[in-house]
């Protein structure tokens, strides 16, 4: 299956699904060793550190410090990784309602991260857009 380009498809078929759990950002230093038994959803290299988003629980049983609790929701629709416009709408849809978001890009989908708190809001949101409500 060709990833969707245009914007409207892309919209209308984006069905968001938010799946259990509670994911956090954490930071550890460059080049230090990651525990084995850690799955990040996201590990993403910076000069200053290395960022991972992981659940919760293992934050805490790992004893990392950690901020930004937030749900992941999906957007499910296969998208361009070149496709124009889609999450400019989305985080646009997003901060009218004051909900922030961290958006991640991947190969097949996108994915947003939003304030525990605000989740259902938003996935409610993003499902009246898709039209899906």
């Amino acid at each position: 299956m060709s990833a969707e380009q245009d914007l409207a498809a892309l919209l209308h078929d984006m069905k968001p699904e938010m799946p259990d759990g509670v994911f956090v950002f954490c930071t550890i230093a460059n080049g230090a060793e990651t525990p084995a038994t850690l799955t990040p959803q996201l590990t993403f290299r910076e000069p200053e550190g290395t960022t991972l988003v992981i659940r919760r629980e293992e934050a805490e049983h790992f004893g990392l410090r950690h901020q930004f609790p937030s749900r992941l929701i999906t957007l499910t629709v296969h998208s361009a990784l070149d496709a124009g416009g889609f999450l400019a709408a989305i985080t646009a849809r997003l901060a009218a309602a004051g909900i922030s978001v961290n958006a991640v890009s991947a190969f097949y989908h996108d994915h947003l991260f939003v304030p525990e708190q605000r989740a259902e809001e938003a996935l409610a949101l993003l499902q009246n857009m898709s039209g899906q409500d």
